[in-house]
């Protein structure tokens, strides 16, 4: 078999086939107004319904939960109903898509979550840096709320509740937003969890959030429709390197595995800087869970095929060269060039840089 046909061949899951092992990774672009996504995303995420699996843009949970200027959200019905589009133009193409969900806690600003809500986060410990907001590129990030007990849990509950939603727009699954120094990963540090309740602690405390959400939502919406994005050592958002990080992911790929959800995806943030995930926690995650690993981080075409020959994963997610080659599942299978974005339209704006891309195979 040609090296590459393997990222080409079709994946059996519990609850349907995938035509390749090519995931469309979860990417903001920041075109929706009030949480909406725009009236062209339909059409943007049907162009690149040839993937195996879509995972759709991180979309919020709840109001205070967004974060960043024209960025998705899935917590009311105009939302909803904007979702329900798109998921019906990517299975109009036989695609699968799944929807990231995310809260991200003290990233962000009040002038960009809706009616100006405040941040929370598991303690009052605020994140370094400047986010854009519509009056300005370089708005400091406010000290967030620190969440009660109750609020927590109430938290959980909205990814649950979510979770729910996203099924009954017709998504084929869900991926919980696990990664980048947003809130379940900051409930996992111990530099923004300074708890002493069920929640802060220990290792399996601070693991608590992000656990009941798994739970939560596996309950709700069945394992086999339920993923989960982490980024282990990246450091992303301002979370510095601590001594039990290994150990605290090793702790929770033990609880996936008793979940037995369908899939881990794992980002590594080493070809944008960040420290990369050890090859040693790459083998244990292997070894440990024996359901399915998605691996994201810069890959190429022959990089991805020799991935999944080695056995290191079982799907490969591609963000930037997606968001320029509409057919890149065909491009991969002509061997053919890639088109480069332009980062300039990476996020916000209108059409271009978004549903223009040419493609080269239809």
């Amino acid at each position: 078999m040609i090296m590459i046909e393997k990222l080409l061949t079709p994946l059996v899951t519990p609850a349907f086939t995938l035509r390749n092992r090519v995931v469309m990774a979860p990417m903001s672009r920041r075109r929706s107004v009030k949480g909406i996504p725009a009236s062209s995303a339909p059409l943007y995420y049907a162009q690149r319904a040839e993937a195996g699996l879509i995972i759709a843009e991180n979309s919020a949970v709840t109001a205070n939960g967004v974060g960043y200027l024209h960025a998705p959200g899935i917590y009311n019905d105009a939302q909803q109903a904007a979702w329900k589009a798109v998921v019906e133009a990517v299975h109009a193409r036989n695609g699968k898509i799944f929807i990231q969900l995310v809260h991200t806690g003290r990233i962000g600003h009040p002038l960009n979550n809706e009616g100006g809500a405040g941040l929370v986060a598991p303690s009052a410990v605020g994140a370094a840096g400047t986010i854009r907001t519509a009056v300005g590129n370089h708005q400091h990030m406010p000290i967030p709320e620190a969440l009660s007990t109750a609020g927590a849990q109430g938290l959980v509950a909205a990814h649950v509740a979510a979770a729910v939603n996203a099924i009954h727009l017709g998504f084929d699954g869900v991926e919980i937003h696990g990664a980048h120094g947003f809130l379940p990963e900051q409930f996992l540090h111990p530099h923004t969890n300074h708890r002493s309740d069920r929640y802060g602690g220990n290792i399996a405390r601070r693991s608590r959030f992000l656990l009941e959400i798994m739970e939560g939502v596996t309950a709700a919406i069945g394992k086999e429709r339920t993923g989960i994005r982490l980024s282990p050592f990246a450091g992303l958002n301002d979370l510095p390197p601590y001594a039990e990080e290994l150990a605290s992911h090793q702790y929770i790929t033990d609880a996936l595995r008793e979940l037995d959800i369908l899939y881990i995806h794992l980002s590594d943030q080493s070809s944008n800087g960040h420290p990369p995930i050890p090859l040693d926690h790459l083998q244990y995650v292997r070894k440990r869970f024996p359901n399915l690993l998605m691996l994201a981080g810069g890959f190429t075409a022959a990089a991805a095929a020799t991935a999944l020959e080695a056995g290191l994963a079982d799907l490969i997610a591609f963000g930037r060269p997606f968001i320029a080659n509409p057919d890149l599942v065909q491009r991969f299978h002509h061997k053919a060039p890639l088109a480069a974005a332009d980062e300039a339209t990476f996020y916000e704006g209108g059409n271009k840089g978004y549903i223009d891309y040419p493609v080269i195979y239809s």
